[in-house]
């Protein structure tokens, strides 16, 4: 393929992805605005649940990346069949794993909640709103495999229109059932349920139709595929809990510098990560793309694809650094009224943006690593990325220079980030393409 249609192939499988991801970043930010009306206690209960749902999102996700690198592999050697079969196999293993991790935690939310140091208070707050709300993770878990399977067919469309979708539903049912049913938190989780099932079953029968989907099993070797499933689901599962952990240890340095620093930090964090929506797009578009292509031997097509992939990167988040540089100051303060907060978010976007282009880089090479199917080397990029370059970055640079520094050991440690995930990846595709 010449480098102008893999360009216009992955504008095309990314921009509905990009859109289904906003959608579910907005949806997300009215349910918390919503749930911050109710008062302290579903407060404090939603912040104990947090830490729980990265677990199972990180289960899910795993399965997902799984999902999508291994079906497009198998269809890209013309084995459509055996991506049927799979594609039903990931369906009832995701059903299962997901219910069961939802048991695991309602049965042990006492010792959970005395670990994380929950007072008397919450637990019957808890006690009546995980069920419902496991019940919301198990329906957001089983539409994801839906699109998962989706996206390694190919289809990014359906699963982008699904997500806006859903999540205008979810906006639309929050404060129906908080606040006119009275159900408060609950009332949350029951909207994600309803919007997530009304989703699925949309989802569902088009997935059959288009015959991307088979419980018949018989010359499937089950347990092989399970296995083959896991190695590239575990250590992406790994991948997905490790950033959580390292935003913890990072905001125990901001936290240093006061309680300003990390407000402004936090704000600012969430800047960032609508600044890098094309790139999380890109990471849920292009491995069905690379996957195909591995299954049919064409590694120069991989490379011109992730060249590709990598310029856009580049070129976008410095576009983007620039124009946030223009508007700090004005951004700043509309996002604060506190001066020693404003302060902070300006100084953060004046230094962190320049490095999201590498850092984009780094995202997408874990990516594309997971669908070439060396997913320890994508863990690897991962735990690197995090404990070798960004936070001793942050940490040394506070130390040297104080909160500034903070800044602008986080712009070095994204930056080596890039370069070390860039060579990674290049190791990884020479090494698989000598050994064919």
């Amino acid at each position: 393929m010449s480098t102008s249609s893999l360009a216009k192939q992955l504008f095309q499988m990314t921009w509905p992805m990009m859109f289904g991801v906003l959608s579910l970043m907005s949806f997300q930010l009215v349910d918390s605005a919503f749930i911050g009306q109710l008062g302290i206690l579903p407060l404090a209960a939603q912040g104990f649940t947090m830490p729980l749902q990265m677990v199972i999102i990180g289960l899910q996700v795993g399965l997902g990346i799984a999902t999508t690198a291994i079906i497009a592999r198998v269809l890209g050697a013309k084995d459509n069949e055996k991506a049927k079969q799979l594609g039903g196999l990931v369906m009832v293993l995701g059903a299962v794993m997901v219910f069961a991790m939802c048991l695991l935690i309602w049965f042990s939310r006492g010792l959970i909640l005395n670990l994380l140091g929950a007072q008397a208070n919450v637990f019957p707050v808890i006690d009546s709103y995980w069920p419902i709300w496991l019940a919301s993770c198990w329906a957001g878990a089983m539409i994801y495999f839906a699109y998962s399977i989706c996206r390694a067919n190919g289809d990014t469309k359906l699963p982008g229109l699904m997500m806006v979708i859903t999540s205008i539903m979810n906006m639309i049912l929050d404060p129906i059932f908080i606040f006119h049913f009275d159900l408060g938190l609950n009332g949350a989780a029951w909207a994600t349920i309803v919007s997530f099932s009304i989703g699925f079953f949309i989802i569902l029968p088009s997935i059959f139709k288009r015959h991307w989907i088979s419980f018949s099993w018989g010359n499937l070797p089950i347990l092989h595929s399970i296995k083959e499933l896991n190695s590239v689901m575990s250590p992406a599962m790994m991948s997905q809990l490790l950033p959580p952990f390292s935003s913890m240890m990072a905001t125990k340095i901001i936290a240093g510098f006061g309680a300003a620093a990390v407000a402004g930090w936090a704000m600012a964090s969430r800047i960032e990560f609508f600044a890098i929506v094309v790139v999380l797009a890109l990471t849920m578009s292009i491995p069905p793309m690379v996957g195909k292509m591995l299954g049919a031997k064409q590694f120069n097509e991989i490379q011109k694809l992730i060249n590709i992939a990598a310029k856009f990167v580049l070129a976008w988040q410095i576009s983007l650094a620039v124009l946030l540089f223009v508007i700090a100051k004005p951004l700043a303060n509309l996002l604060s009224t506190d001066i020693n907060v404003i302060a902070v978010i300006q100084s953060y976007l004046m230094w962190v943006p320049i490095s999201l282009g590498s850092l984009g880089i780094c995202m997408l090479m874990v990516s594309v690593c997971n669908a070439l199917g060396v997913s320890m080397r994508a863990l690897t990029i991962s735990i690197l990325r995090l404990f070798i370059c960004f936070l001793p970055m942050i940490w040394l640079g506070s130390t040297l220079f104080g909160l500034d520094g903070v800044f602008i050991g986080a712009l070095i440690g994204n930056t080596m980030a890039g370069i070390m995930a860039w060579i990674m990846y290049t190791q990884a595709i020479n090494k698989l393409q000598n050994n064919d």
